[in-house]
């Protein structure tokens, strides 16, 4: 069967966002109004600084304003993947902050498991698994990493399974694997668009007002409160937090820090007990690969595989529209890819095939800053892996706005911006050498070239 054809039915709507119980929206906030807290952007970033905020002070006045609606970009579109990592990755964090990795590692468990407990506490209903994760290794070379990121792992707390062939295709049955490393316990799957739309739900039963389909234009500092213009009116607020990630930010200074990039995605139908049993999979854990183009994987409980990544897609001038969010020819690579991993699927059909833009940063994770004399917060990077550390952002806005001085807010991490991305037409010559340069090192056994290299020394190390 031409793989292609397995697209032929595939819905463009996330697959995740695509559910009956979708709650509906809020209304917009219409005239003026006056808060506390202000929170900006409807994704976890926001929704996760709202409930934080109540619960600190139950009494702060909060609203919440989202352009769309809550979990429409990133936060719905994502392959629900909860990490416990704050920096992309053990690796990343050990080249930025060696002598703090120990407490980002720490703090990134203790996340998670905060997150755990809300989603317990506040009864969502996100299909949340502590699956832990596994890396595959499809290459020869890539055997050897795996081997060295174990004892890496171990060395911060990590508990994990190195497993050869055979023990890998023992967990998920595919001819491409030749070896692995299960990570037990510091990875949950979710639905991530039933996490929003329970955290909006757990924020309105606190009592932040939520206001969806209400942008904000514009920030001014007016003496001792800012000012968020929207279409409808002026909303004024003692503190303001700004959670609005790969959409420009209100701060026009923060806009450099942070570009666009476009991921994709597709779900499959659901398989056949038939066919479930001829990929294994008992244990649910999500997997990706180790190459610079890589894929991200995992099953759904209603045994659909969602099959994503592999492309990361730039536009020139970072712009960010909901045609990009299809893109053929990345389904087709995806579709292909997906057979030559699981041959014995031939013949699956893919439900949903979708896309949507995530905001990276030069250090591929969070950064953090402060304007207007402490009363606005920001927070953006994630890079892809903002499922849990959007939390953890959260928790440092609020402290940053209470002027607060804490574990989390000591850390470089918090501290120190990235470097910011060269202006146009600088970003996206360097951003297009810089893909060249990763698939070239893909066909090479991952080593980098001279361009890559370079960045590595100067702190842009593009690791995908």
């Amino acid at each position: 069967m031409d793989p292609l054809l397995s697209l032929r039915d595939a819905d463009p709507t996330p697959f995740w966002l695509d559910d009956p119980r979708r709650p509906r929206a809020t209304p917009a906030l219409v005239g003026g109004t006056t808060c506390d807290l202000l929170v900006v952007g409807g994704g976890y970033a926001g929704l996760w600084t709202a409930l934080v905020a109540k619960e600190r002070d139950p009494s702060a006045d909060v609203v919440l304003i989202e352009a769309d609606t809550v979990g429409h970009a990133a936060s719905g579109r994502n392959g629900g993947f909860c990490e416990s990592s704050l920096t992309h990755g053990l690796g990343n964090g050990l080249d930025r902050w060696p002598d703090q990795i120990g407490t980002l590692e720490r703090l990134g468990r203790e996340n998670l498991r905060a997150m755990e407990e809300a989603v317990e506490r506040y009864g969502i209903d996100c299909d949340w698994e502590r699956t832990g994760s596994l890396t595959v290794a499809t290459e020869p070379h890539q055997v050897a990493w795996l081997a060295e990121e174990a004892e890496t792992a171990a060395r911060y707390g990590a508990d994990t399974t190195l497993l050869d062939a055979a023990g890998v295709r023992a967990e998920i049955d595919s001819p491409t694997f030749l070896g692995g490393l299960w990570n037990r316990s510091d990875t949950a799957m979710v639905n991530p668009a039933r996490l929003a739309w329970g955290l909006k739900r757990a924020c309105l039963d606190l009592g932040v007002r939520v206001h969806e389909h209400t942008p904000g234009l514009s920030l001014d500092e007016h003496g001792a409160v800012v000012a968020v213009r929207t279409p409808y009116g002026r909303i004024t607020a003692r503190r303001a937090a700004l959670a609005t990630n790969a959409f420009p930010s209100l701060l026009r200074r923060h806009r450099p820090y942070t570009v666009p990039v476009y991921d994709y995605a597709l779900m499959t139908e659901p398989l056949s007990e038939e066919r479930l049993a001829s990929v294994g999979w008992k244990n649910r854990q999500g997997w990706s690969d180790p190459a610079n183009h890589f894929h991200y994987v995992r099953i759904s409980t209603d045994h659909r595989i969602l099959w994503g990544g592999y492309d990361v897609v730039h536009h020139y001038a970072g712009r960010v529209r909901a045609e990009d969010y299809r893109r053929p020819e990345t389904f087709a690579t995806l579709a292909r890819n997906f057979f030559r991993t699981f041959p014995q699927l031939e013949g699956v059909r893919f439900s949903h095939a979708w896309g949507g833009a995530i905001d990276t940063s030069t250090r591929f994770c969070v950064f953090f800053d402060t304007s207007h004399r402490g009363k606005v917060a920001y927070a953006a990077g994630f890079t892809g892996l903002g499922v849990g550390a959007t939390r953890f952002g959260a928790e440092v806005m609020l402290d940053l706005l209470a002027g607060d001085r804490t574990e989390r807010t000591a850390l470089d991490l918090v501290r120190r911006k990235p470097l910011p991305f060269p202006p146009e037409p600088v970003r996206s010559i360097g951003i297009g050498l810089t893909q060249r340069s990763l698939t070239r090192a893909d066909r090479n056994e991952g080593r980098r070239d001279l361009w890559l290299r370079t960045l590595d020394r100067l702190g842009l190390g593009f690791g995908s």
